[in-house]
């Protein structure tokens, strides 16, 4: 009976962990005003000053997504990107993330226009990765709710750095 018992909570435990949400290996995190819904278990970097600086010193791509708080767009890209686990773990894992709602003064960020929601990819090196991009001919940049397993792909085509010796 203790047998059965057991065995029952041991597969009951097993299950529930696999419909678990996204847990950094460091454990569960305080949630930041920076992350502005974007995915609270990450650390966002406040300027792309200093998005630059930790991607230079951790060897990882930058990567910036531009959105406005009360653009429908941006709001509707916002709540898949945030439900998506495996997306939430690559950045977690392999990325420095900076999420703006204002333009910055490095015109290579908005290469074909501002326009939001817009997600580009920093290399270490500081090379803006113009060579990935979204579905559309006419905003590169951006992605649509529905465009999330595409922007995975280009979460692991940026993994590979440009530059080899960084």
């Amino acid at each position: 009976m203790i047998r059965a018992v057991l065995s029952v909570f041991l597969v009951l435990a097993a299950v529930s962990s696999t419909f678990a949400k996204y847990t950094p290996k460091t454990g569960r995190r305080n949630p930041q005003t920076l992350s502005r819904g974007w995915g609270d278990q990450l650390i966002w970097a406040q300027t792309y000053e200093e998005g630059l600086y930790w991607s230079r010193s951790r060897n990882k791509p930058l990567m910036v997504l531009f959105h406005l708080e009360d653009c429908p767009h941006s709001q509707a890209l916002k709540k898949v990107f945030s439900e998506d686990d495996q997306l939430q773990k690559i950045l977690d894992e392999d990325f420095i993330v900076l999420n703006l709602v204002y333009e910055t003064t490095d015109k290579h960020l908005s290469p074909d226009g501002q326009y939001v929601p817009r997600i580009l990819f920093v290399d270490p090196s500081m090379t803006v990765r113009a060579d990935i991009n979204g579905r559309y001919a006419n905003r590169l940049y951006a992605y649509e709710p529905s465009d999330i397993a595409l922007l995975v792909s280009n979460l692991k085509k940026a993994k590979k750095l440009l530059k080899s010796e960084l």
